[in-house]
C-alpha cells in the first residue's frame, strides 16, 4: 500500500498464468515528475476475492524482523539467504511443478496449502547450466498439506508446486528462505579472477605464433594455473568470500541526532576476530581493523550479532567504549539500532546484558 513496487519483485498469478504488471500496478507522478509504481490496491482485492497468488521478493529488505532472521541464517548457515513471500486466496493454483537452483526452507506462517514434491530429474542442476532440466521426475518424495506453523526444507534441484485448488475461501500465506551455496564452478570462477595479478595472464594469446612457441606458452599458462589452484583451495575462497561482502544497507546518522545508545553488527557474515598477534584484529565487510588487545571483551559483545548498550560497555569494559563503537560505526561494521530495527530484534535476540528482551530495554 504505501511502497512503490514493480515487477519482477511484486508479482500476480491467476491460474497459474503470470499477469501482465498493468494489471495490478499504476504509474503515479509526483508534483517533480518523478514516476512510481504502485499497487493497485482495488484492483489486488478484486484478484485476491477471484483467487490469485501475490508474490513479494526480498521481503527482508521491507520488513525488520525478516533482515535480521535473514542475517541470523546467513550466520548459521555462512551462505546468503533471501525471503520470498507469498499470498494464495481461495480456490487459486500456484505455480506450476518446477526447481530452484538454492535450498529452500518454507515457513507456512497462515493459512494452508497443498504441496507435492519430487527427487531431481538432474544431479546438481544449475540456472546457467550445459543442459536443460525441463522433464520433472516421476518420483514423488512427499506430498500433503503445510498448516501455519509448519516447516519444510525443499533441496535443490527438487521438483514442487504448490496449490490451493479444491480447498473453497481461506488462503495461504508462507515465506520461503533461499540458501544460494556455492560450487565448484563459484570457486574456479574465484581463482581465474586471481590470474589477472599475473602478468602472464593478461598478455594476449598468439593468435600468429608458430606451433611449438604456442605449446609452451599454453603448457606454461597451465602450470601456473594448477599452481594457483593449489594456493587458492576452496576453504581460502569461501573465507575470502565470507570477509570481502559488504554489509548490508543500514542507516547511518554520524551522531547527527545524538550518540549512539545501543548498536548492533550488520555484516553479512560473522566477522573474523584474530587475537593470535600482539593486537586484535577485526575483518569484516571488507575492511581489517586494528585494535589494542584491551579492546576485545567490548569487540565480542558489539560484533556477536546482538545489539549491545554502549553504557554498559563503558561499564564493563577498561578499553575506550566511545573509540570502539566510533570505529565500528565509521566503517560501517555496525550500527546505531533504530526503533524499526529494534523491533526486528524483539522476542527473537535476548539481550543477555540485562535478562530481558530488546523491547524491553
Amino acid at each position: 500500500m504505501r511502497r512503490s513496487l514493480s515487477w519482477p519483485q511484486f508479482r500476480c498469478f491467476v491460474g497459474g498464468e503470470e499477469l501482465h504488471p498493468d494489471s495490478y500496478t499504476a504509474t503515479s507522478s509526483t508534483r517533480r515528475g518523478q514516476s512510481l509504481s504502485m499497487a493497485r490496491m482495488g484492483r489486488l482485492g478484486t484478484l485476491m476475492q477471484s483467487g490469485c497468488t501475490i508474490v513479494l521478493d526480498s521481503l527482508d529488505t521491507f520488513d525488520p524482523t525478516l533482515e535480521v532472521a535473514c542475517q541470523a541464517l546467513q550466520w548459521w548457515s555462512h551462505e546468503l539467504v533471501q525471503v520470498n513471500t507469498y499470498l494464495t486466496t481461495n480456490d487459486a493454483a500456484g505455480f506450476d511443478l518446477h526447481w530452484d537452483d538454492h535450498d529452500v526452507i518454507v515457513v507456512q506462517l497462515g493459512g494452508e496449502k497443498g504441496w507435492e514434491v519430487r527427487g531431481p530429474s538432474r544431479p546438481a542442476p544449475m540456472y546457467r547450466d550445459h543442459e536443460r532440466n525441463d522433464t520433472p521426475s516421476d518420483e514423488i518424495v512427499w506430498s500433503g498439506t503445510l498448516c501455519a506453523g509448519d516447516v519444510m526444507h525443499i533441496p535443490r534441484g527438487h521438483w514442487h508446486q504448490a496449490t490451493r485448488v479444491a480447498r473453497g475461501d481461506g488462503h495461504s500465506l508462507h515465506a520461503t528462505f533461499g540458501f544460494v551455496k556455492r560450487t565448484g564452478v563459484d570457486w574456479l570462477t574465484w581463482v581465474v579472477d586471481q590470474t589477472r595479478r599475473h602478468e602472464m595472464f593478461r598478455r594476449d594469446i598468439d593468435r600468429w605464433g608458430t606451433h611449438p612457441h604456442v605449446s609452451a606458452t599454453t603448457h606454461q599458462l597451465k602450470d601456473r594455473l594448477d599452481t594457483l589452484i593449489e594456493e587458492l583451495p576452496q576453504s581460502r575462497f569461501l573465507s575470502a568470500r565470507e570477509a570481502e561482502r559488504p554489509a548490508r544497507r543500514h542507516v547511518a546518522t554520524a551522531g547527527i541526532l545524538g550518540p549512539p545508545e545501543r548498536l548492533v553488527c550488520v555484516t553479512e557474515f560473522p566477522p573474523q576476530i584474530d587475537t593470535s598477534g600482539d593486537n586484535v584484529v577485526v575483518t569484516a565487510a571488507g575492511k581489517e581493523l586494528t585494535f589494542v588487545p584491551e579492546a576485545e571483551p567490548a569487540l565480542r559483545k558489539l560484533l556477536s550479532g546482538e545489539p549491545a548498550s554502549v553504557s554498559n560497555l563503558n561499564r564493563d569494559t577498561e578499553a575506550d567504549a566511545e573509540a570502539i563503537v566510533g570505529a565500528l560505526l565509521d566503517e560501517g561494521i555496525c550500527a546505531e539500532l533504530t526503533p524499526e530495527l529494534t523491533a526486528g530484534y524483539t522476542g527473537l535476540v535476548p539481550n543477555v546484558e540485562d535478562g530481558g528482551t530488546v523491547g524491553d530495554a
